[in-house]
């Protein structure tokens, strides 16, 4: 086995897809950490480096916007995929603007996709 396994930070408040989508990273290798709202995820990206997370915009505490522009500031950023419940141009452009790696919209994406796209970085 290598060790060039890839962390994966998870940052959803929705706790049967947060899960689920953990289930499915560890199956294919990537060592998955999960949070359950932004100030939690800003506190273990101090902590620990992950080369990607996957961020929900709309969370108690602290929003997934307000994560981004914290993580943009860091040098050693991770990789980040927004999945959003949010379908406005405007969010998504916003977010990519903030420098997030792809825009999913949760209700229409799989899981498989997800994870597929998180393979290719």
């Amino acid at each position: 086995m290598s060790n060039t396994t890839k962390t994966v930070l998870i940052v959803e408040d929705e706790r049967p897809l947060s899960h689920a989508l953990e289930l499915k990273l560890q199956h294919e290798g990537f060592d998955v950490t999960v949070a359950s709202n932004g100030r939690e995820c800003l506190e273990l990206v101090e902590d620990k480096h992950f080369d990607i997370v996957l961020l929900d915009l709309i969370m108690p505490e602290v929003d997934g916007f307000q994560v981004l522009e914290q993580l943009k500031q860091k040098a050693d950023a991770p990789a980040v995929f927004v999945l959003s419940n949010l379908s406005q141009r405007e969010d998504e452009e916003r977010v990519l603007a903030l420098g997030a790696h792809k825009f999913f919209i949760k209700s229409d994406t799989s899981l498989t996709t997800i994870v597929e796209e998180v393979k290719q970085v």
